[in-house]
Order: C-alpha cells, then structure tokens, then sequence
C-alpha cells in the first residue's frame, strides 16, 4: 500500500488497522537529543482517544502508548522511534453484516475497486483509528517546535449551523468541554443540536480551525512545495476532511485587492502587518504572522437511519448500520489537525535549513 508515509526530513509512517492487534507509527528524523518521554505523547493520545463524553464512539480504549525505540535515557538518539498502540476492544462482530455491501458515505466501493478486497472491520486501514499515529508523531514535532517557541492550536469553530463568537473566544474552554469550542454559550448551542441528531438517528459536520504562533518569515517553498500547499496536503489527508483554507480562504474571490492585502508596517523595528488576510502565508512562504487554518469536516457517515445501497453483486438493498459510532468527529479531530500542522510546520523549518548559503557557513562556522 502506498501512500503511507508523510514528510521529507521529518518523516512520519503510520500503520495498523482499526480492528487489528495495534495501530502504530514510525517517526525518523527527529534530531538527537530531544527529552521525550511517553507521557509527552500520552497528553495527546489522551484528546483523542474515545468515549469520552456522548458525542463519540462509546469503543473504550485506553490508547496506552509505548515507545518502542529511539529513546536512550531519556532522550531522542537520532535514530527511528517506533510507537505502538494496541486495540483492546474491538468488536468484529458488530462489522460482519457489511462485508457483502457498499455502506453510503465510506470507502468500502472505493477499496474493493482499488485492491478487489477490504478489510470491512471498522474501516480497516480508512478508520480513524489510523490517526492514532498521527497524533502521536504530532506530539513529537510539537514538543520540538516548542524548542524554538512555535506553538500550534486547534479548536473548533463551528459544529453544524452552531458557530463560535470571537468575542468570547477562550481557547481554555475549548480544552474542558465536551464539544472543543472556545465559547461556552456557542457549546451549549451545538450540544442542543448534537442531541437532535442523535434523537433522529443523525450525524453533523463541522470546522476546525488552527493557529500557528511564532513561525519565523521565510519558511517554505514557492512553487511545487508551497507552506499552504504542504499543510492542505497534510489536513486533507485526515479522513472526512472535504474542504481546506488558509487566512480568509474562499471569502477572498469575494473581496477587492483593496480590501484583501495586508498592509505592511514596522512595529518596534520589525516588519509585521496591519492585517492577516492571508493567514501568515505570501507567495506559498511564511509571512512572520501567524498562520491560520481550517478544515471542513463532513458529518459521520454511519448513521442508524435506514439508507439505500447495492451490494457486492449490484443489488438494491436498505440497510441499517449497527456498531459504535460517533455522532460527530471534529471534537476529536482536534488534536489531529495540530499533529499534522506541527508535523508539516517541522518538516518545512528543517528543509529551509539549506535554503541560505550564509546560513549554512554559520551553522558550521566557517
């Protein structure tokens, strides 16, 4: 199976399958002499990890982390680190029923077209259960960038009609309720929506919205490898993610240039901006602002409503999903999208290390 590696000098392989015996990742190229340990990594498991409140999977896991390599006596030694988690709860039984049909809104049709077999237990390989390892990478990359003061927070801005107030905006009441938004009045909101759709059988979409703060100008690539380009990669490649944006993102074919660009100005003898419309990205390079991000989550796609399908051998069939399924995914989903906003965010600082010549010599002071 291709496509399972992500990263140029920060390179991140996951693996593993939702109903499996583990789900894992192997992260090479992280520098040598890194303190790490597995509660780094746990702390972000743990924002991940289900049946932690009604709007998600009632699966209980404890999503136990354990560092198979690459750490000697505390820190990182350069070499691959190797993390495992094993699945304790699966229940395959709960799956049998879909092996012979398409399930609407999965890639159960997209699969069997592609390799002519599945592994039809929660999702297999396409489950979300395969951003475990992410997540975990994502812990490694964001405790290095915090090395050089560059932090990454996600949040939710919007479950279904149900949007956050800048004006109330908290990012700690994002991390102690249960729906990730940083506004208490707009949660309440969105919890009163979430419980309709799970009276009526149903899912919901929603936003997450990302900042990096402290990115230095100058890090990315113009062309092929733009900063946006990579991190839309990074964000769309989680699953349900069907939309990505940097800054004001698809409100710009709206606006005028007059309206659109950021003023430069000079605050303390340092070049910064008026506004950040461009969401800390010019030319495909960091601005020095910080960088804002979205990504548009669809709803859940397993529903216990009743829904239309063929199976295996083209048959018109109606169905009704059993198993254990979150009503909505983006609350969870948070600390995925930071995982691979700070993994794309490292990978880009550590590229750009060669960009300068003048750089270069001072790294080896010649």
């Amino acid at each position: 199976m291709a496509g399972s590696t992500f990263g140029n000098l920060f390179r991140i392989t996951t693996w593993g399958e939702s109903h499996g015996a583990a789900i894992g990742v192997v992260v090479d190229g992280c520098p040598a002499g890194l303190t790490l340990c597995s509660e780094d990594i746990q702390k972000y498991l743990n924002r991940r990890k289900p049946g932690q409140t009604q709007y998600t999977t009632q699966r209980k896991e404890a999503d136990e982390v354990e560092i198979l390599s690459g750490i000697f006596e505390g820190k990182t030694t350069g070499t691959p680190i190797s993390m495992i988690v094993r699945n304790t709860s699966q229940r395959s039984g709960d799956y049998s029923d879909i092996a012979s049909y398409y399930r609407p809104g999965h890639a159960d049709y997209t699969f069997d077209e592609k390799y002519g077999f599945r592994d039809y237990r929660g999702g297999g390989r396409s489950s979300a259960r395969e951003t475990i390892g992410r997540v975990a990478a994502g812990a490694i990359a964001a405790k290095l960038l915090g090395e050089l003061e560059i932090t990454v927070d996600a949040y939710v801005e919007s479950i279904g009609p149900v949007s956050i107030s800048m004006d109330r905006f908290n990012l700690e009441e994002a991390r102690r309720n249960p729906t990730g938004m940083p506004d208490a009045e707009a949660s309440a909101q969105a919890e009163e929506y979430l419980q309709k759709c799970i009276e009526n059988q149903d899912s919901a979409g929603g936003v997450v919205s990302c900042k990096v703060h402290g990115m230095p100008a100058g890090i990315g690539e113009p062309v092929f490898d733009k900063l946006d380009a990579c991190l839309g990669q990074a964000v769309m490649s989680i699953g349900a993610v069907k939309a990505f944006a940097v800054g004001d993102g698809c409100e710009v074919s709206k606006k005028n240039g007059s309206t659109n660009n950021d003023a430069f100005c000079n605050v303390n003898g340092q070049i910064s901006k008026k506004t950040n419309h461009a969401g800390g990205i010019l030319g495909g390079i960091s601005d020095g602002s910080d960088i804002i991000l979205r990504a548009y989550f669809k709803p859940t796609p397993s529903i216990y409503q009743k829904q239309q399908t063929v199976n295996q051998a083209g048959e018109e069939i109606e169905i009704q999903i059993k198993g254990r399924h979150d009503p909505i995914v983006v609350s969870r989903a948070v600390v995925v999208v930071e995982a691979m906003t700070a993994v794309t965010i490292l990978d880009e600082l550590l590229r750009n290390m060669t960009s300068r010549l003048d750089g270069i010599k001072k790294f080896y002071h010649k």
